[in-house]
């Protein structure tokens, strides 16, 4: 095994731009543990069928999806004073901020397809703000360094900061359904929404704040310019944009190393997801007989053990990519998840509840290792990318991969409904669930994410970029642009 390059002092990251960049991670996962977390009130609060608030959260995921590429496309084009990023971090921060809260202020005493409306336009709305602001705050991650291994320090530290959501999200749930605090969950909800919004708008704006962006545009030639000014139409103009942005989307996912990461993070992630709200249902219904407020109190004591324990693995998985590679890390991390999503069969036992708190330290290896080893795998990707094409598209690649991301949300999240459905749950049986409705749903909440997270291993098996590989493209950019002082041109 070869040594490990060491960081030069100019690739590191100032630790005060690390924390500032984690505040990103923050925002960014709060808002999305946030409306998975809180849409279990549609169903226990507003009272809709299961498989139809899969629905209503599916279709705004696929929206979502679908304006990510676009987003980043813009993102990397942009040639402004403030930089490609800064500037729709900072007004995305404020609209998602807003949005949210708008979104569960919905009026009681109306119909179940008022409220499905309602939640699908409002989340829509929801989802373009979020986008502004985390397509463009992704892409920044992924240029701050061109060092190897700052890189995933760097992701680490965003991690750990953005897993500080993690310790409050499962607790909304029961936050919502407190009764000394709130009459009816509904009320919970509109609550907890405005509290997530204000702390997402006055928080996210900082990263566009308080960093510098590493690349800048170069100025433009008479040639560049008067090509630009040749476009004068609104429909030469677009045209143009149209075949750029569909060539770099063709580009992009032509890249072989990213596509096996889009599928591993896909796998992990979204079998994850498709079983997200399984565990509260097999808490409540089977551990505690339909108790709720007992059973959401337990899922958020398990809840914030996995929150915390992400911290750790984090650290760890942070240490180990620089001692054994990322490729190997992610084989580690994700077949301690496994041996996590297994043991959870034997360990939701209604006779000892406390039990479910054991599998939460190991499947916390899942997406911590994940998140903290995506983004410097990707961001080595970017390099090796500029290396053929001679563009950053750090805004493309992040974009993409989100867009991969979410269009398996979307899915997972509707076939989770669908999947609550088939096992015969009803909300209105309360405690008195079949015990065929039991198995099915302990099944699906062990099942589902080990088989998705033993593929993932199988899929990054291929990944070619190894630390010398990377060496090696930093060194040939290099040669190619010069060894720059910050901010570094790009064409």
């Amino acid at each position: 095994m070869a040594v490990a390059n060491t960081t030069l002092p100019q690739d590191r990251i100032a630790f005060s731009r690390k924390i500032a960049y984690g505040l990103g991670a923050f925002v960014n996962n709060l808002l999305a543990a946030a409306i998975g977390g809180m849409m279990i009130i549609l169903n226990l609060g507003f009272g809709m069928n299961p498989a139809l608030v899969g629905i209503a959260g599916a279709i705004p995921r696929a929206t979502d999806a679908l304006i990510d590429p676009l987003m980043g496309f813009i993102s990397d084009q942009t040639r402004s004073r403030w930089g490609r990023r800064r500037p729709y971090i900072f007004v995305g921060a404020i609209l998602s901020g807003i949005s949210y809260a708008v979104l569960w202020a919905m009026p009681i005493g109306k119909t179940e397809s008022f409220y499905f409306w309602y939640f699908v336009i409002g989340s829509n709305l929801f989802y373009v703000a979020y986008t502004i602001f985390a397509a463009p705050w992704v892409a920044l991650g992924y240029e701050l360094t061109p060092d190897y291994h700052e890189r995933t320090r760097l992701m680490g530290v965003q991690n750990f900061i953005g897993q500080i959501a993690y310790l409050v999200s499962p607790w909304f749930l029961w936050i919502m359904t407190h009764k000394p605090w709130f009459s009816t969950p509904t009320e919970g909800a509109r609550s907890l929404a405005l509290t997530i919004g204000i702390v997402a708008a006055c928080v996210g704006i900082l990263p566009a704040i308080f960093l510098r962006e590493r690349f800048v545009h170069e100025p433009e030639t008479e040639a560049s310019t008067a090509a630009r000014e040749a476009r004068t139409s609104l429909w030469q103009s677009t045209k143009h944009h149209t075949i750029e942005f569909l060539a770099g989307c063709k580009s992009t996912l032509q890249s072989r190393p990213f596509l096996k990461l889009c599928i591993a993070t896909f796998l992990v992630f979204n079998g994850f997801i498709m079983i997200s709200s399984f565990q509260s249902y097999v808490i409540i219904y089977y551990v505690f007989g339909g108790n709720q407020e007992r059973g959401a109190e337990y899922a958020g004591y398990a809840g914030t053990l996995g929150a915390v324990s992400t911290f750790a693995v984090i650290f760890f998985i942070t240490w180990l990519a620089t001692k054994i590679g990322k490729k190997r890390a992610f084989y580690v991390s994700t077949g301690l998840s496994m041996v996590g999503y297994a043991v959870k069969w034997f360990c939701y036992d209604p006779s000892r509840p406390w039990l479910v708190m054991l599998p939460a330290p190991l499947m916390a290896f899942g997406l911590g290792g994940l998140f903290t080893l995506m983004g410097s795998m990707i961001a080595d990707v970017v390099d090796c990318d500029e290396l053929e094409t001679r563009q950053r598209r750090e805004g493309m690649f992040g974009s993409i991969y989100w867009w991969v991301v979410k269009v398996g949300m979307a899915a997972a999240l509707a076939g989770g409904g669908f999947l609550v459905n088939w096992t015969g749950f009803d909300v209105a049986l309360a405690g008195a669930q079949t015990p065929r409705t039991l198995v099915l749903l302990r099944l699906c909440d062990v099942l589902v994410p080990f088989i998705a997270s033993g593929i993932a291993i199988w899929a990054i098996s291929g990944y070619p970029i190894t630390e010398e590989k990377a060496q090696d493209v930093r060194q040939e950019l290099e040669r190619r642009r010069g060894l720059a002082n910050q901010p570094v041109v790009i064409p």
